[in-house]
């Protein structure tokens, strides 16, 4: 699994100095990063992406909401951006069947178009997707149900877990639909800014890493924190790597 990080995490800091913001991540030793918002920043990103021998293999852009998806997966496919990933979808979306087949159809649209330019299609959760239904079930399980086999799942572990579905249990269901995974950690609340480093709060991220010993990317994320973002970052990329090589002990 490589270890990358959402630079939405570093955003302030990015705005700021993307030069430095780049070149420092590089440093803690990533060999990967998660742009977002792919449209606004591929031009800035791009160039320091090469000088500091970064990939970007996965990115946060909407599709479902953009006017010309195309662009966005050609933006994509030239800085070799394998998976976009459709970062947030309508809350009030995940409470129907109807609502979620209809979300699913779309993906599917979307994955053959991306097929063309030689990319594939994800999707990112939030906690609503992972609210467990009437029958046990949550959401993200009914999307994939629907899903074409070339669409992907992003699994927000902490978001998951807030949502009040078990993200190692839910990765054994899901299997390989789950290729890539956002690590997070803190207090499961909806409050952001007590967000901690990974392996400091009450996420069980062993358990989730044991759960899915085929993910391709690991990545490392904070929506919010009170405190020097850069250095929880950090922390959390040195957690990680121990607990990945404490479970081949």
């Amino acid at each position: 699994m490589e270890i990358s990080v959402q630079l939405y995490s570093v955003r302030e800091a990015l705005a700021a100095d993307p030069a430095a913001t780049i070149a420092r991540l590089a440093a803690m030793g990533f060999t990967a990063v998660e742009p977002f918002g792919l449209m606004e920043h591929a031009e800035v990103l791009r160039p320091l992406l090469r000088e500091h021998d970064l990939r970007a293999p996965s990115t946060h852009a909407s599709l479902l909401g953009s006017e010309d998806p195309e662009a966005v997966l050609r933006t994509a496919a030239a800085m070799g951006i394998t998976t976009i990933i459709e970062p947030y979808h309508d809350r009030e979306a995940w409470q129907e069947e109807s609502d979620i087949a209809a979300t699913a159809e779309r993906l599917n649209q979307l994955a053959g178009i991306a097929a063309i330019h030689g990319v594939r299609v994800g999707y990112h959760n939030h906690d609503a997707e992972t609210r467990p239904h009437t029958d046990g079930r949550c959401g993200l399980e009914i999307l994939a149900d629907r899903l074409d086999p070339r669409v992907v799942l992003e699994l927000d572990t902490f978001w998951c877990a807030v949502g009040g579905t078990d993200p190692a249990a839910l990765l054994g269901t899901l299997g390989q639909r789950v290729q890539l995974v956002h690590l997070k950690d803190g207090p499961l609340t909806t409050t952001t800014k007590d967000q901690l480093p990974l392996g400091e709060g009450a996420m069980d991220a062993p358990a989730i890493l044991s759960a899915a010993p085929w993910l391709e990317v690991g990545v490392i994320e904070f929506d919010d924190y009170d405190g020097d973002v850069l250095q929880a970052v950090e922390r959390s990329r040195k957690n990680l790597v121990d607990m990945i090589r404490d479970g081949r002990d």
